[in-house]
């Protein structure tokens, strides 16, 4: 009877250890176009805080941020679509609507003022919501969050990213870089 009881528990121990093994292996890297997006010209999206100056326009000139629909308010023109797009596409569509009775010539001119936040989960000292810097790496972010906990994974985070609409998660090292708007995961380690 003992016998059958102990090689019932073998059975399960190792039924735990496949299962457990299994579930880190079927966990795929990130794709392709996570880490093009690294390499693409910065995209607008919510949270963004933009410095927009039209020359010789002082009641234009301002700082702007970027709602939670995606578009800005901005003085004569309205509501303006700003998500998804670049500074540089955006500097165009204001002028050309700003041209459209308003102004003769206008010249606008962005610039990014505040880059949308990041946020730090699991294993960090201080999990929560930073500001983003143009050139961070998940190394950076960790740093900022207060450092790896004493059960830190150091070897491989995820990252939670919205590329083109979709939610990706991809899993990095700790040298590659992150954006504004990523959600960086430190996971607990095994043993």
């Amino acid at each position: 009877m003992l016998l059958v009881a102990t090689r019932g528990i073998k059975l399960f121990v190792v039924a735990m250890v496949i299962a457990t093994m299994s579930g880190c292996g079927t966990y795929r890297p990130a794709p392709k176009a996570f880490h093009e997006a690294t390499v693409q010209p910065y995209s607008l999206d919510s949270g963004d805080r933009l410095r927009i100056s039209v020359f010789e326009q002082q009641s234009l000139t301002n700082t702007y941020t970027v709602d939670q629909a995606g578009y800005i308010a901005f003085p004569l023109i309205g509501q303006v679509a700003a998500r998804g797009t670049t500074v540089a596409k955006l500097e165009g569509v204001i002028a050309q609507k700003l041209k459209q009775g308003f102004l003769r010539d206008p010249d606008v001119t962005i610039e990014i003022d505040r880059y949308r936040s990041i946020f730090i989960m699991g294993e960090v000292g201080q999990p929560g919501q930073y500001s983003y810097v143009p050139g961070m790496t998940v190394m950076n972010a960790i740093a900022v969050s207060g450092g790896f906990t004493p059960r830190a994974n150091q070897h491989d985070f995820d990252i939670t990213r919205n590329i083109n609409g979709n939610i990706l998660t991809g899993r990095v090292l700790i040298t590659d870089p992150i954006l504004a708007g990523d959600t960086i995961y430190v996971r607990e380690r095994l043993f």
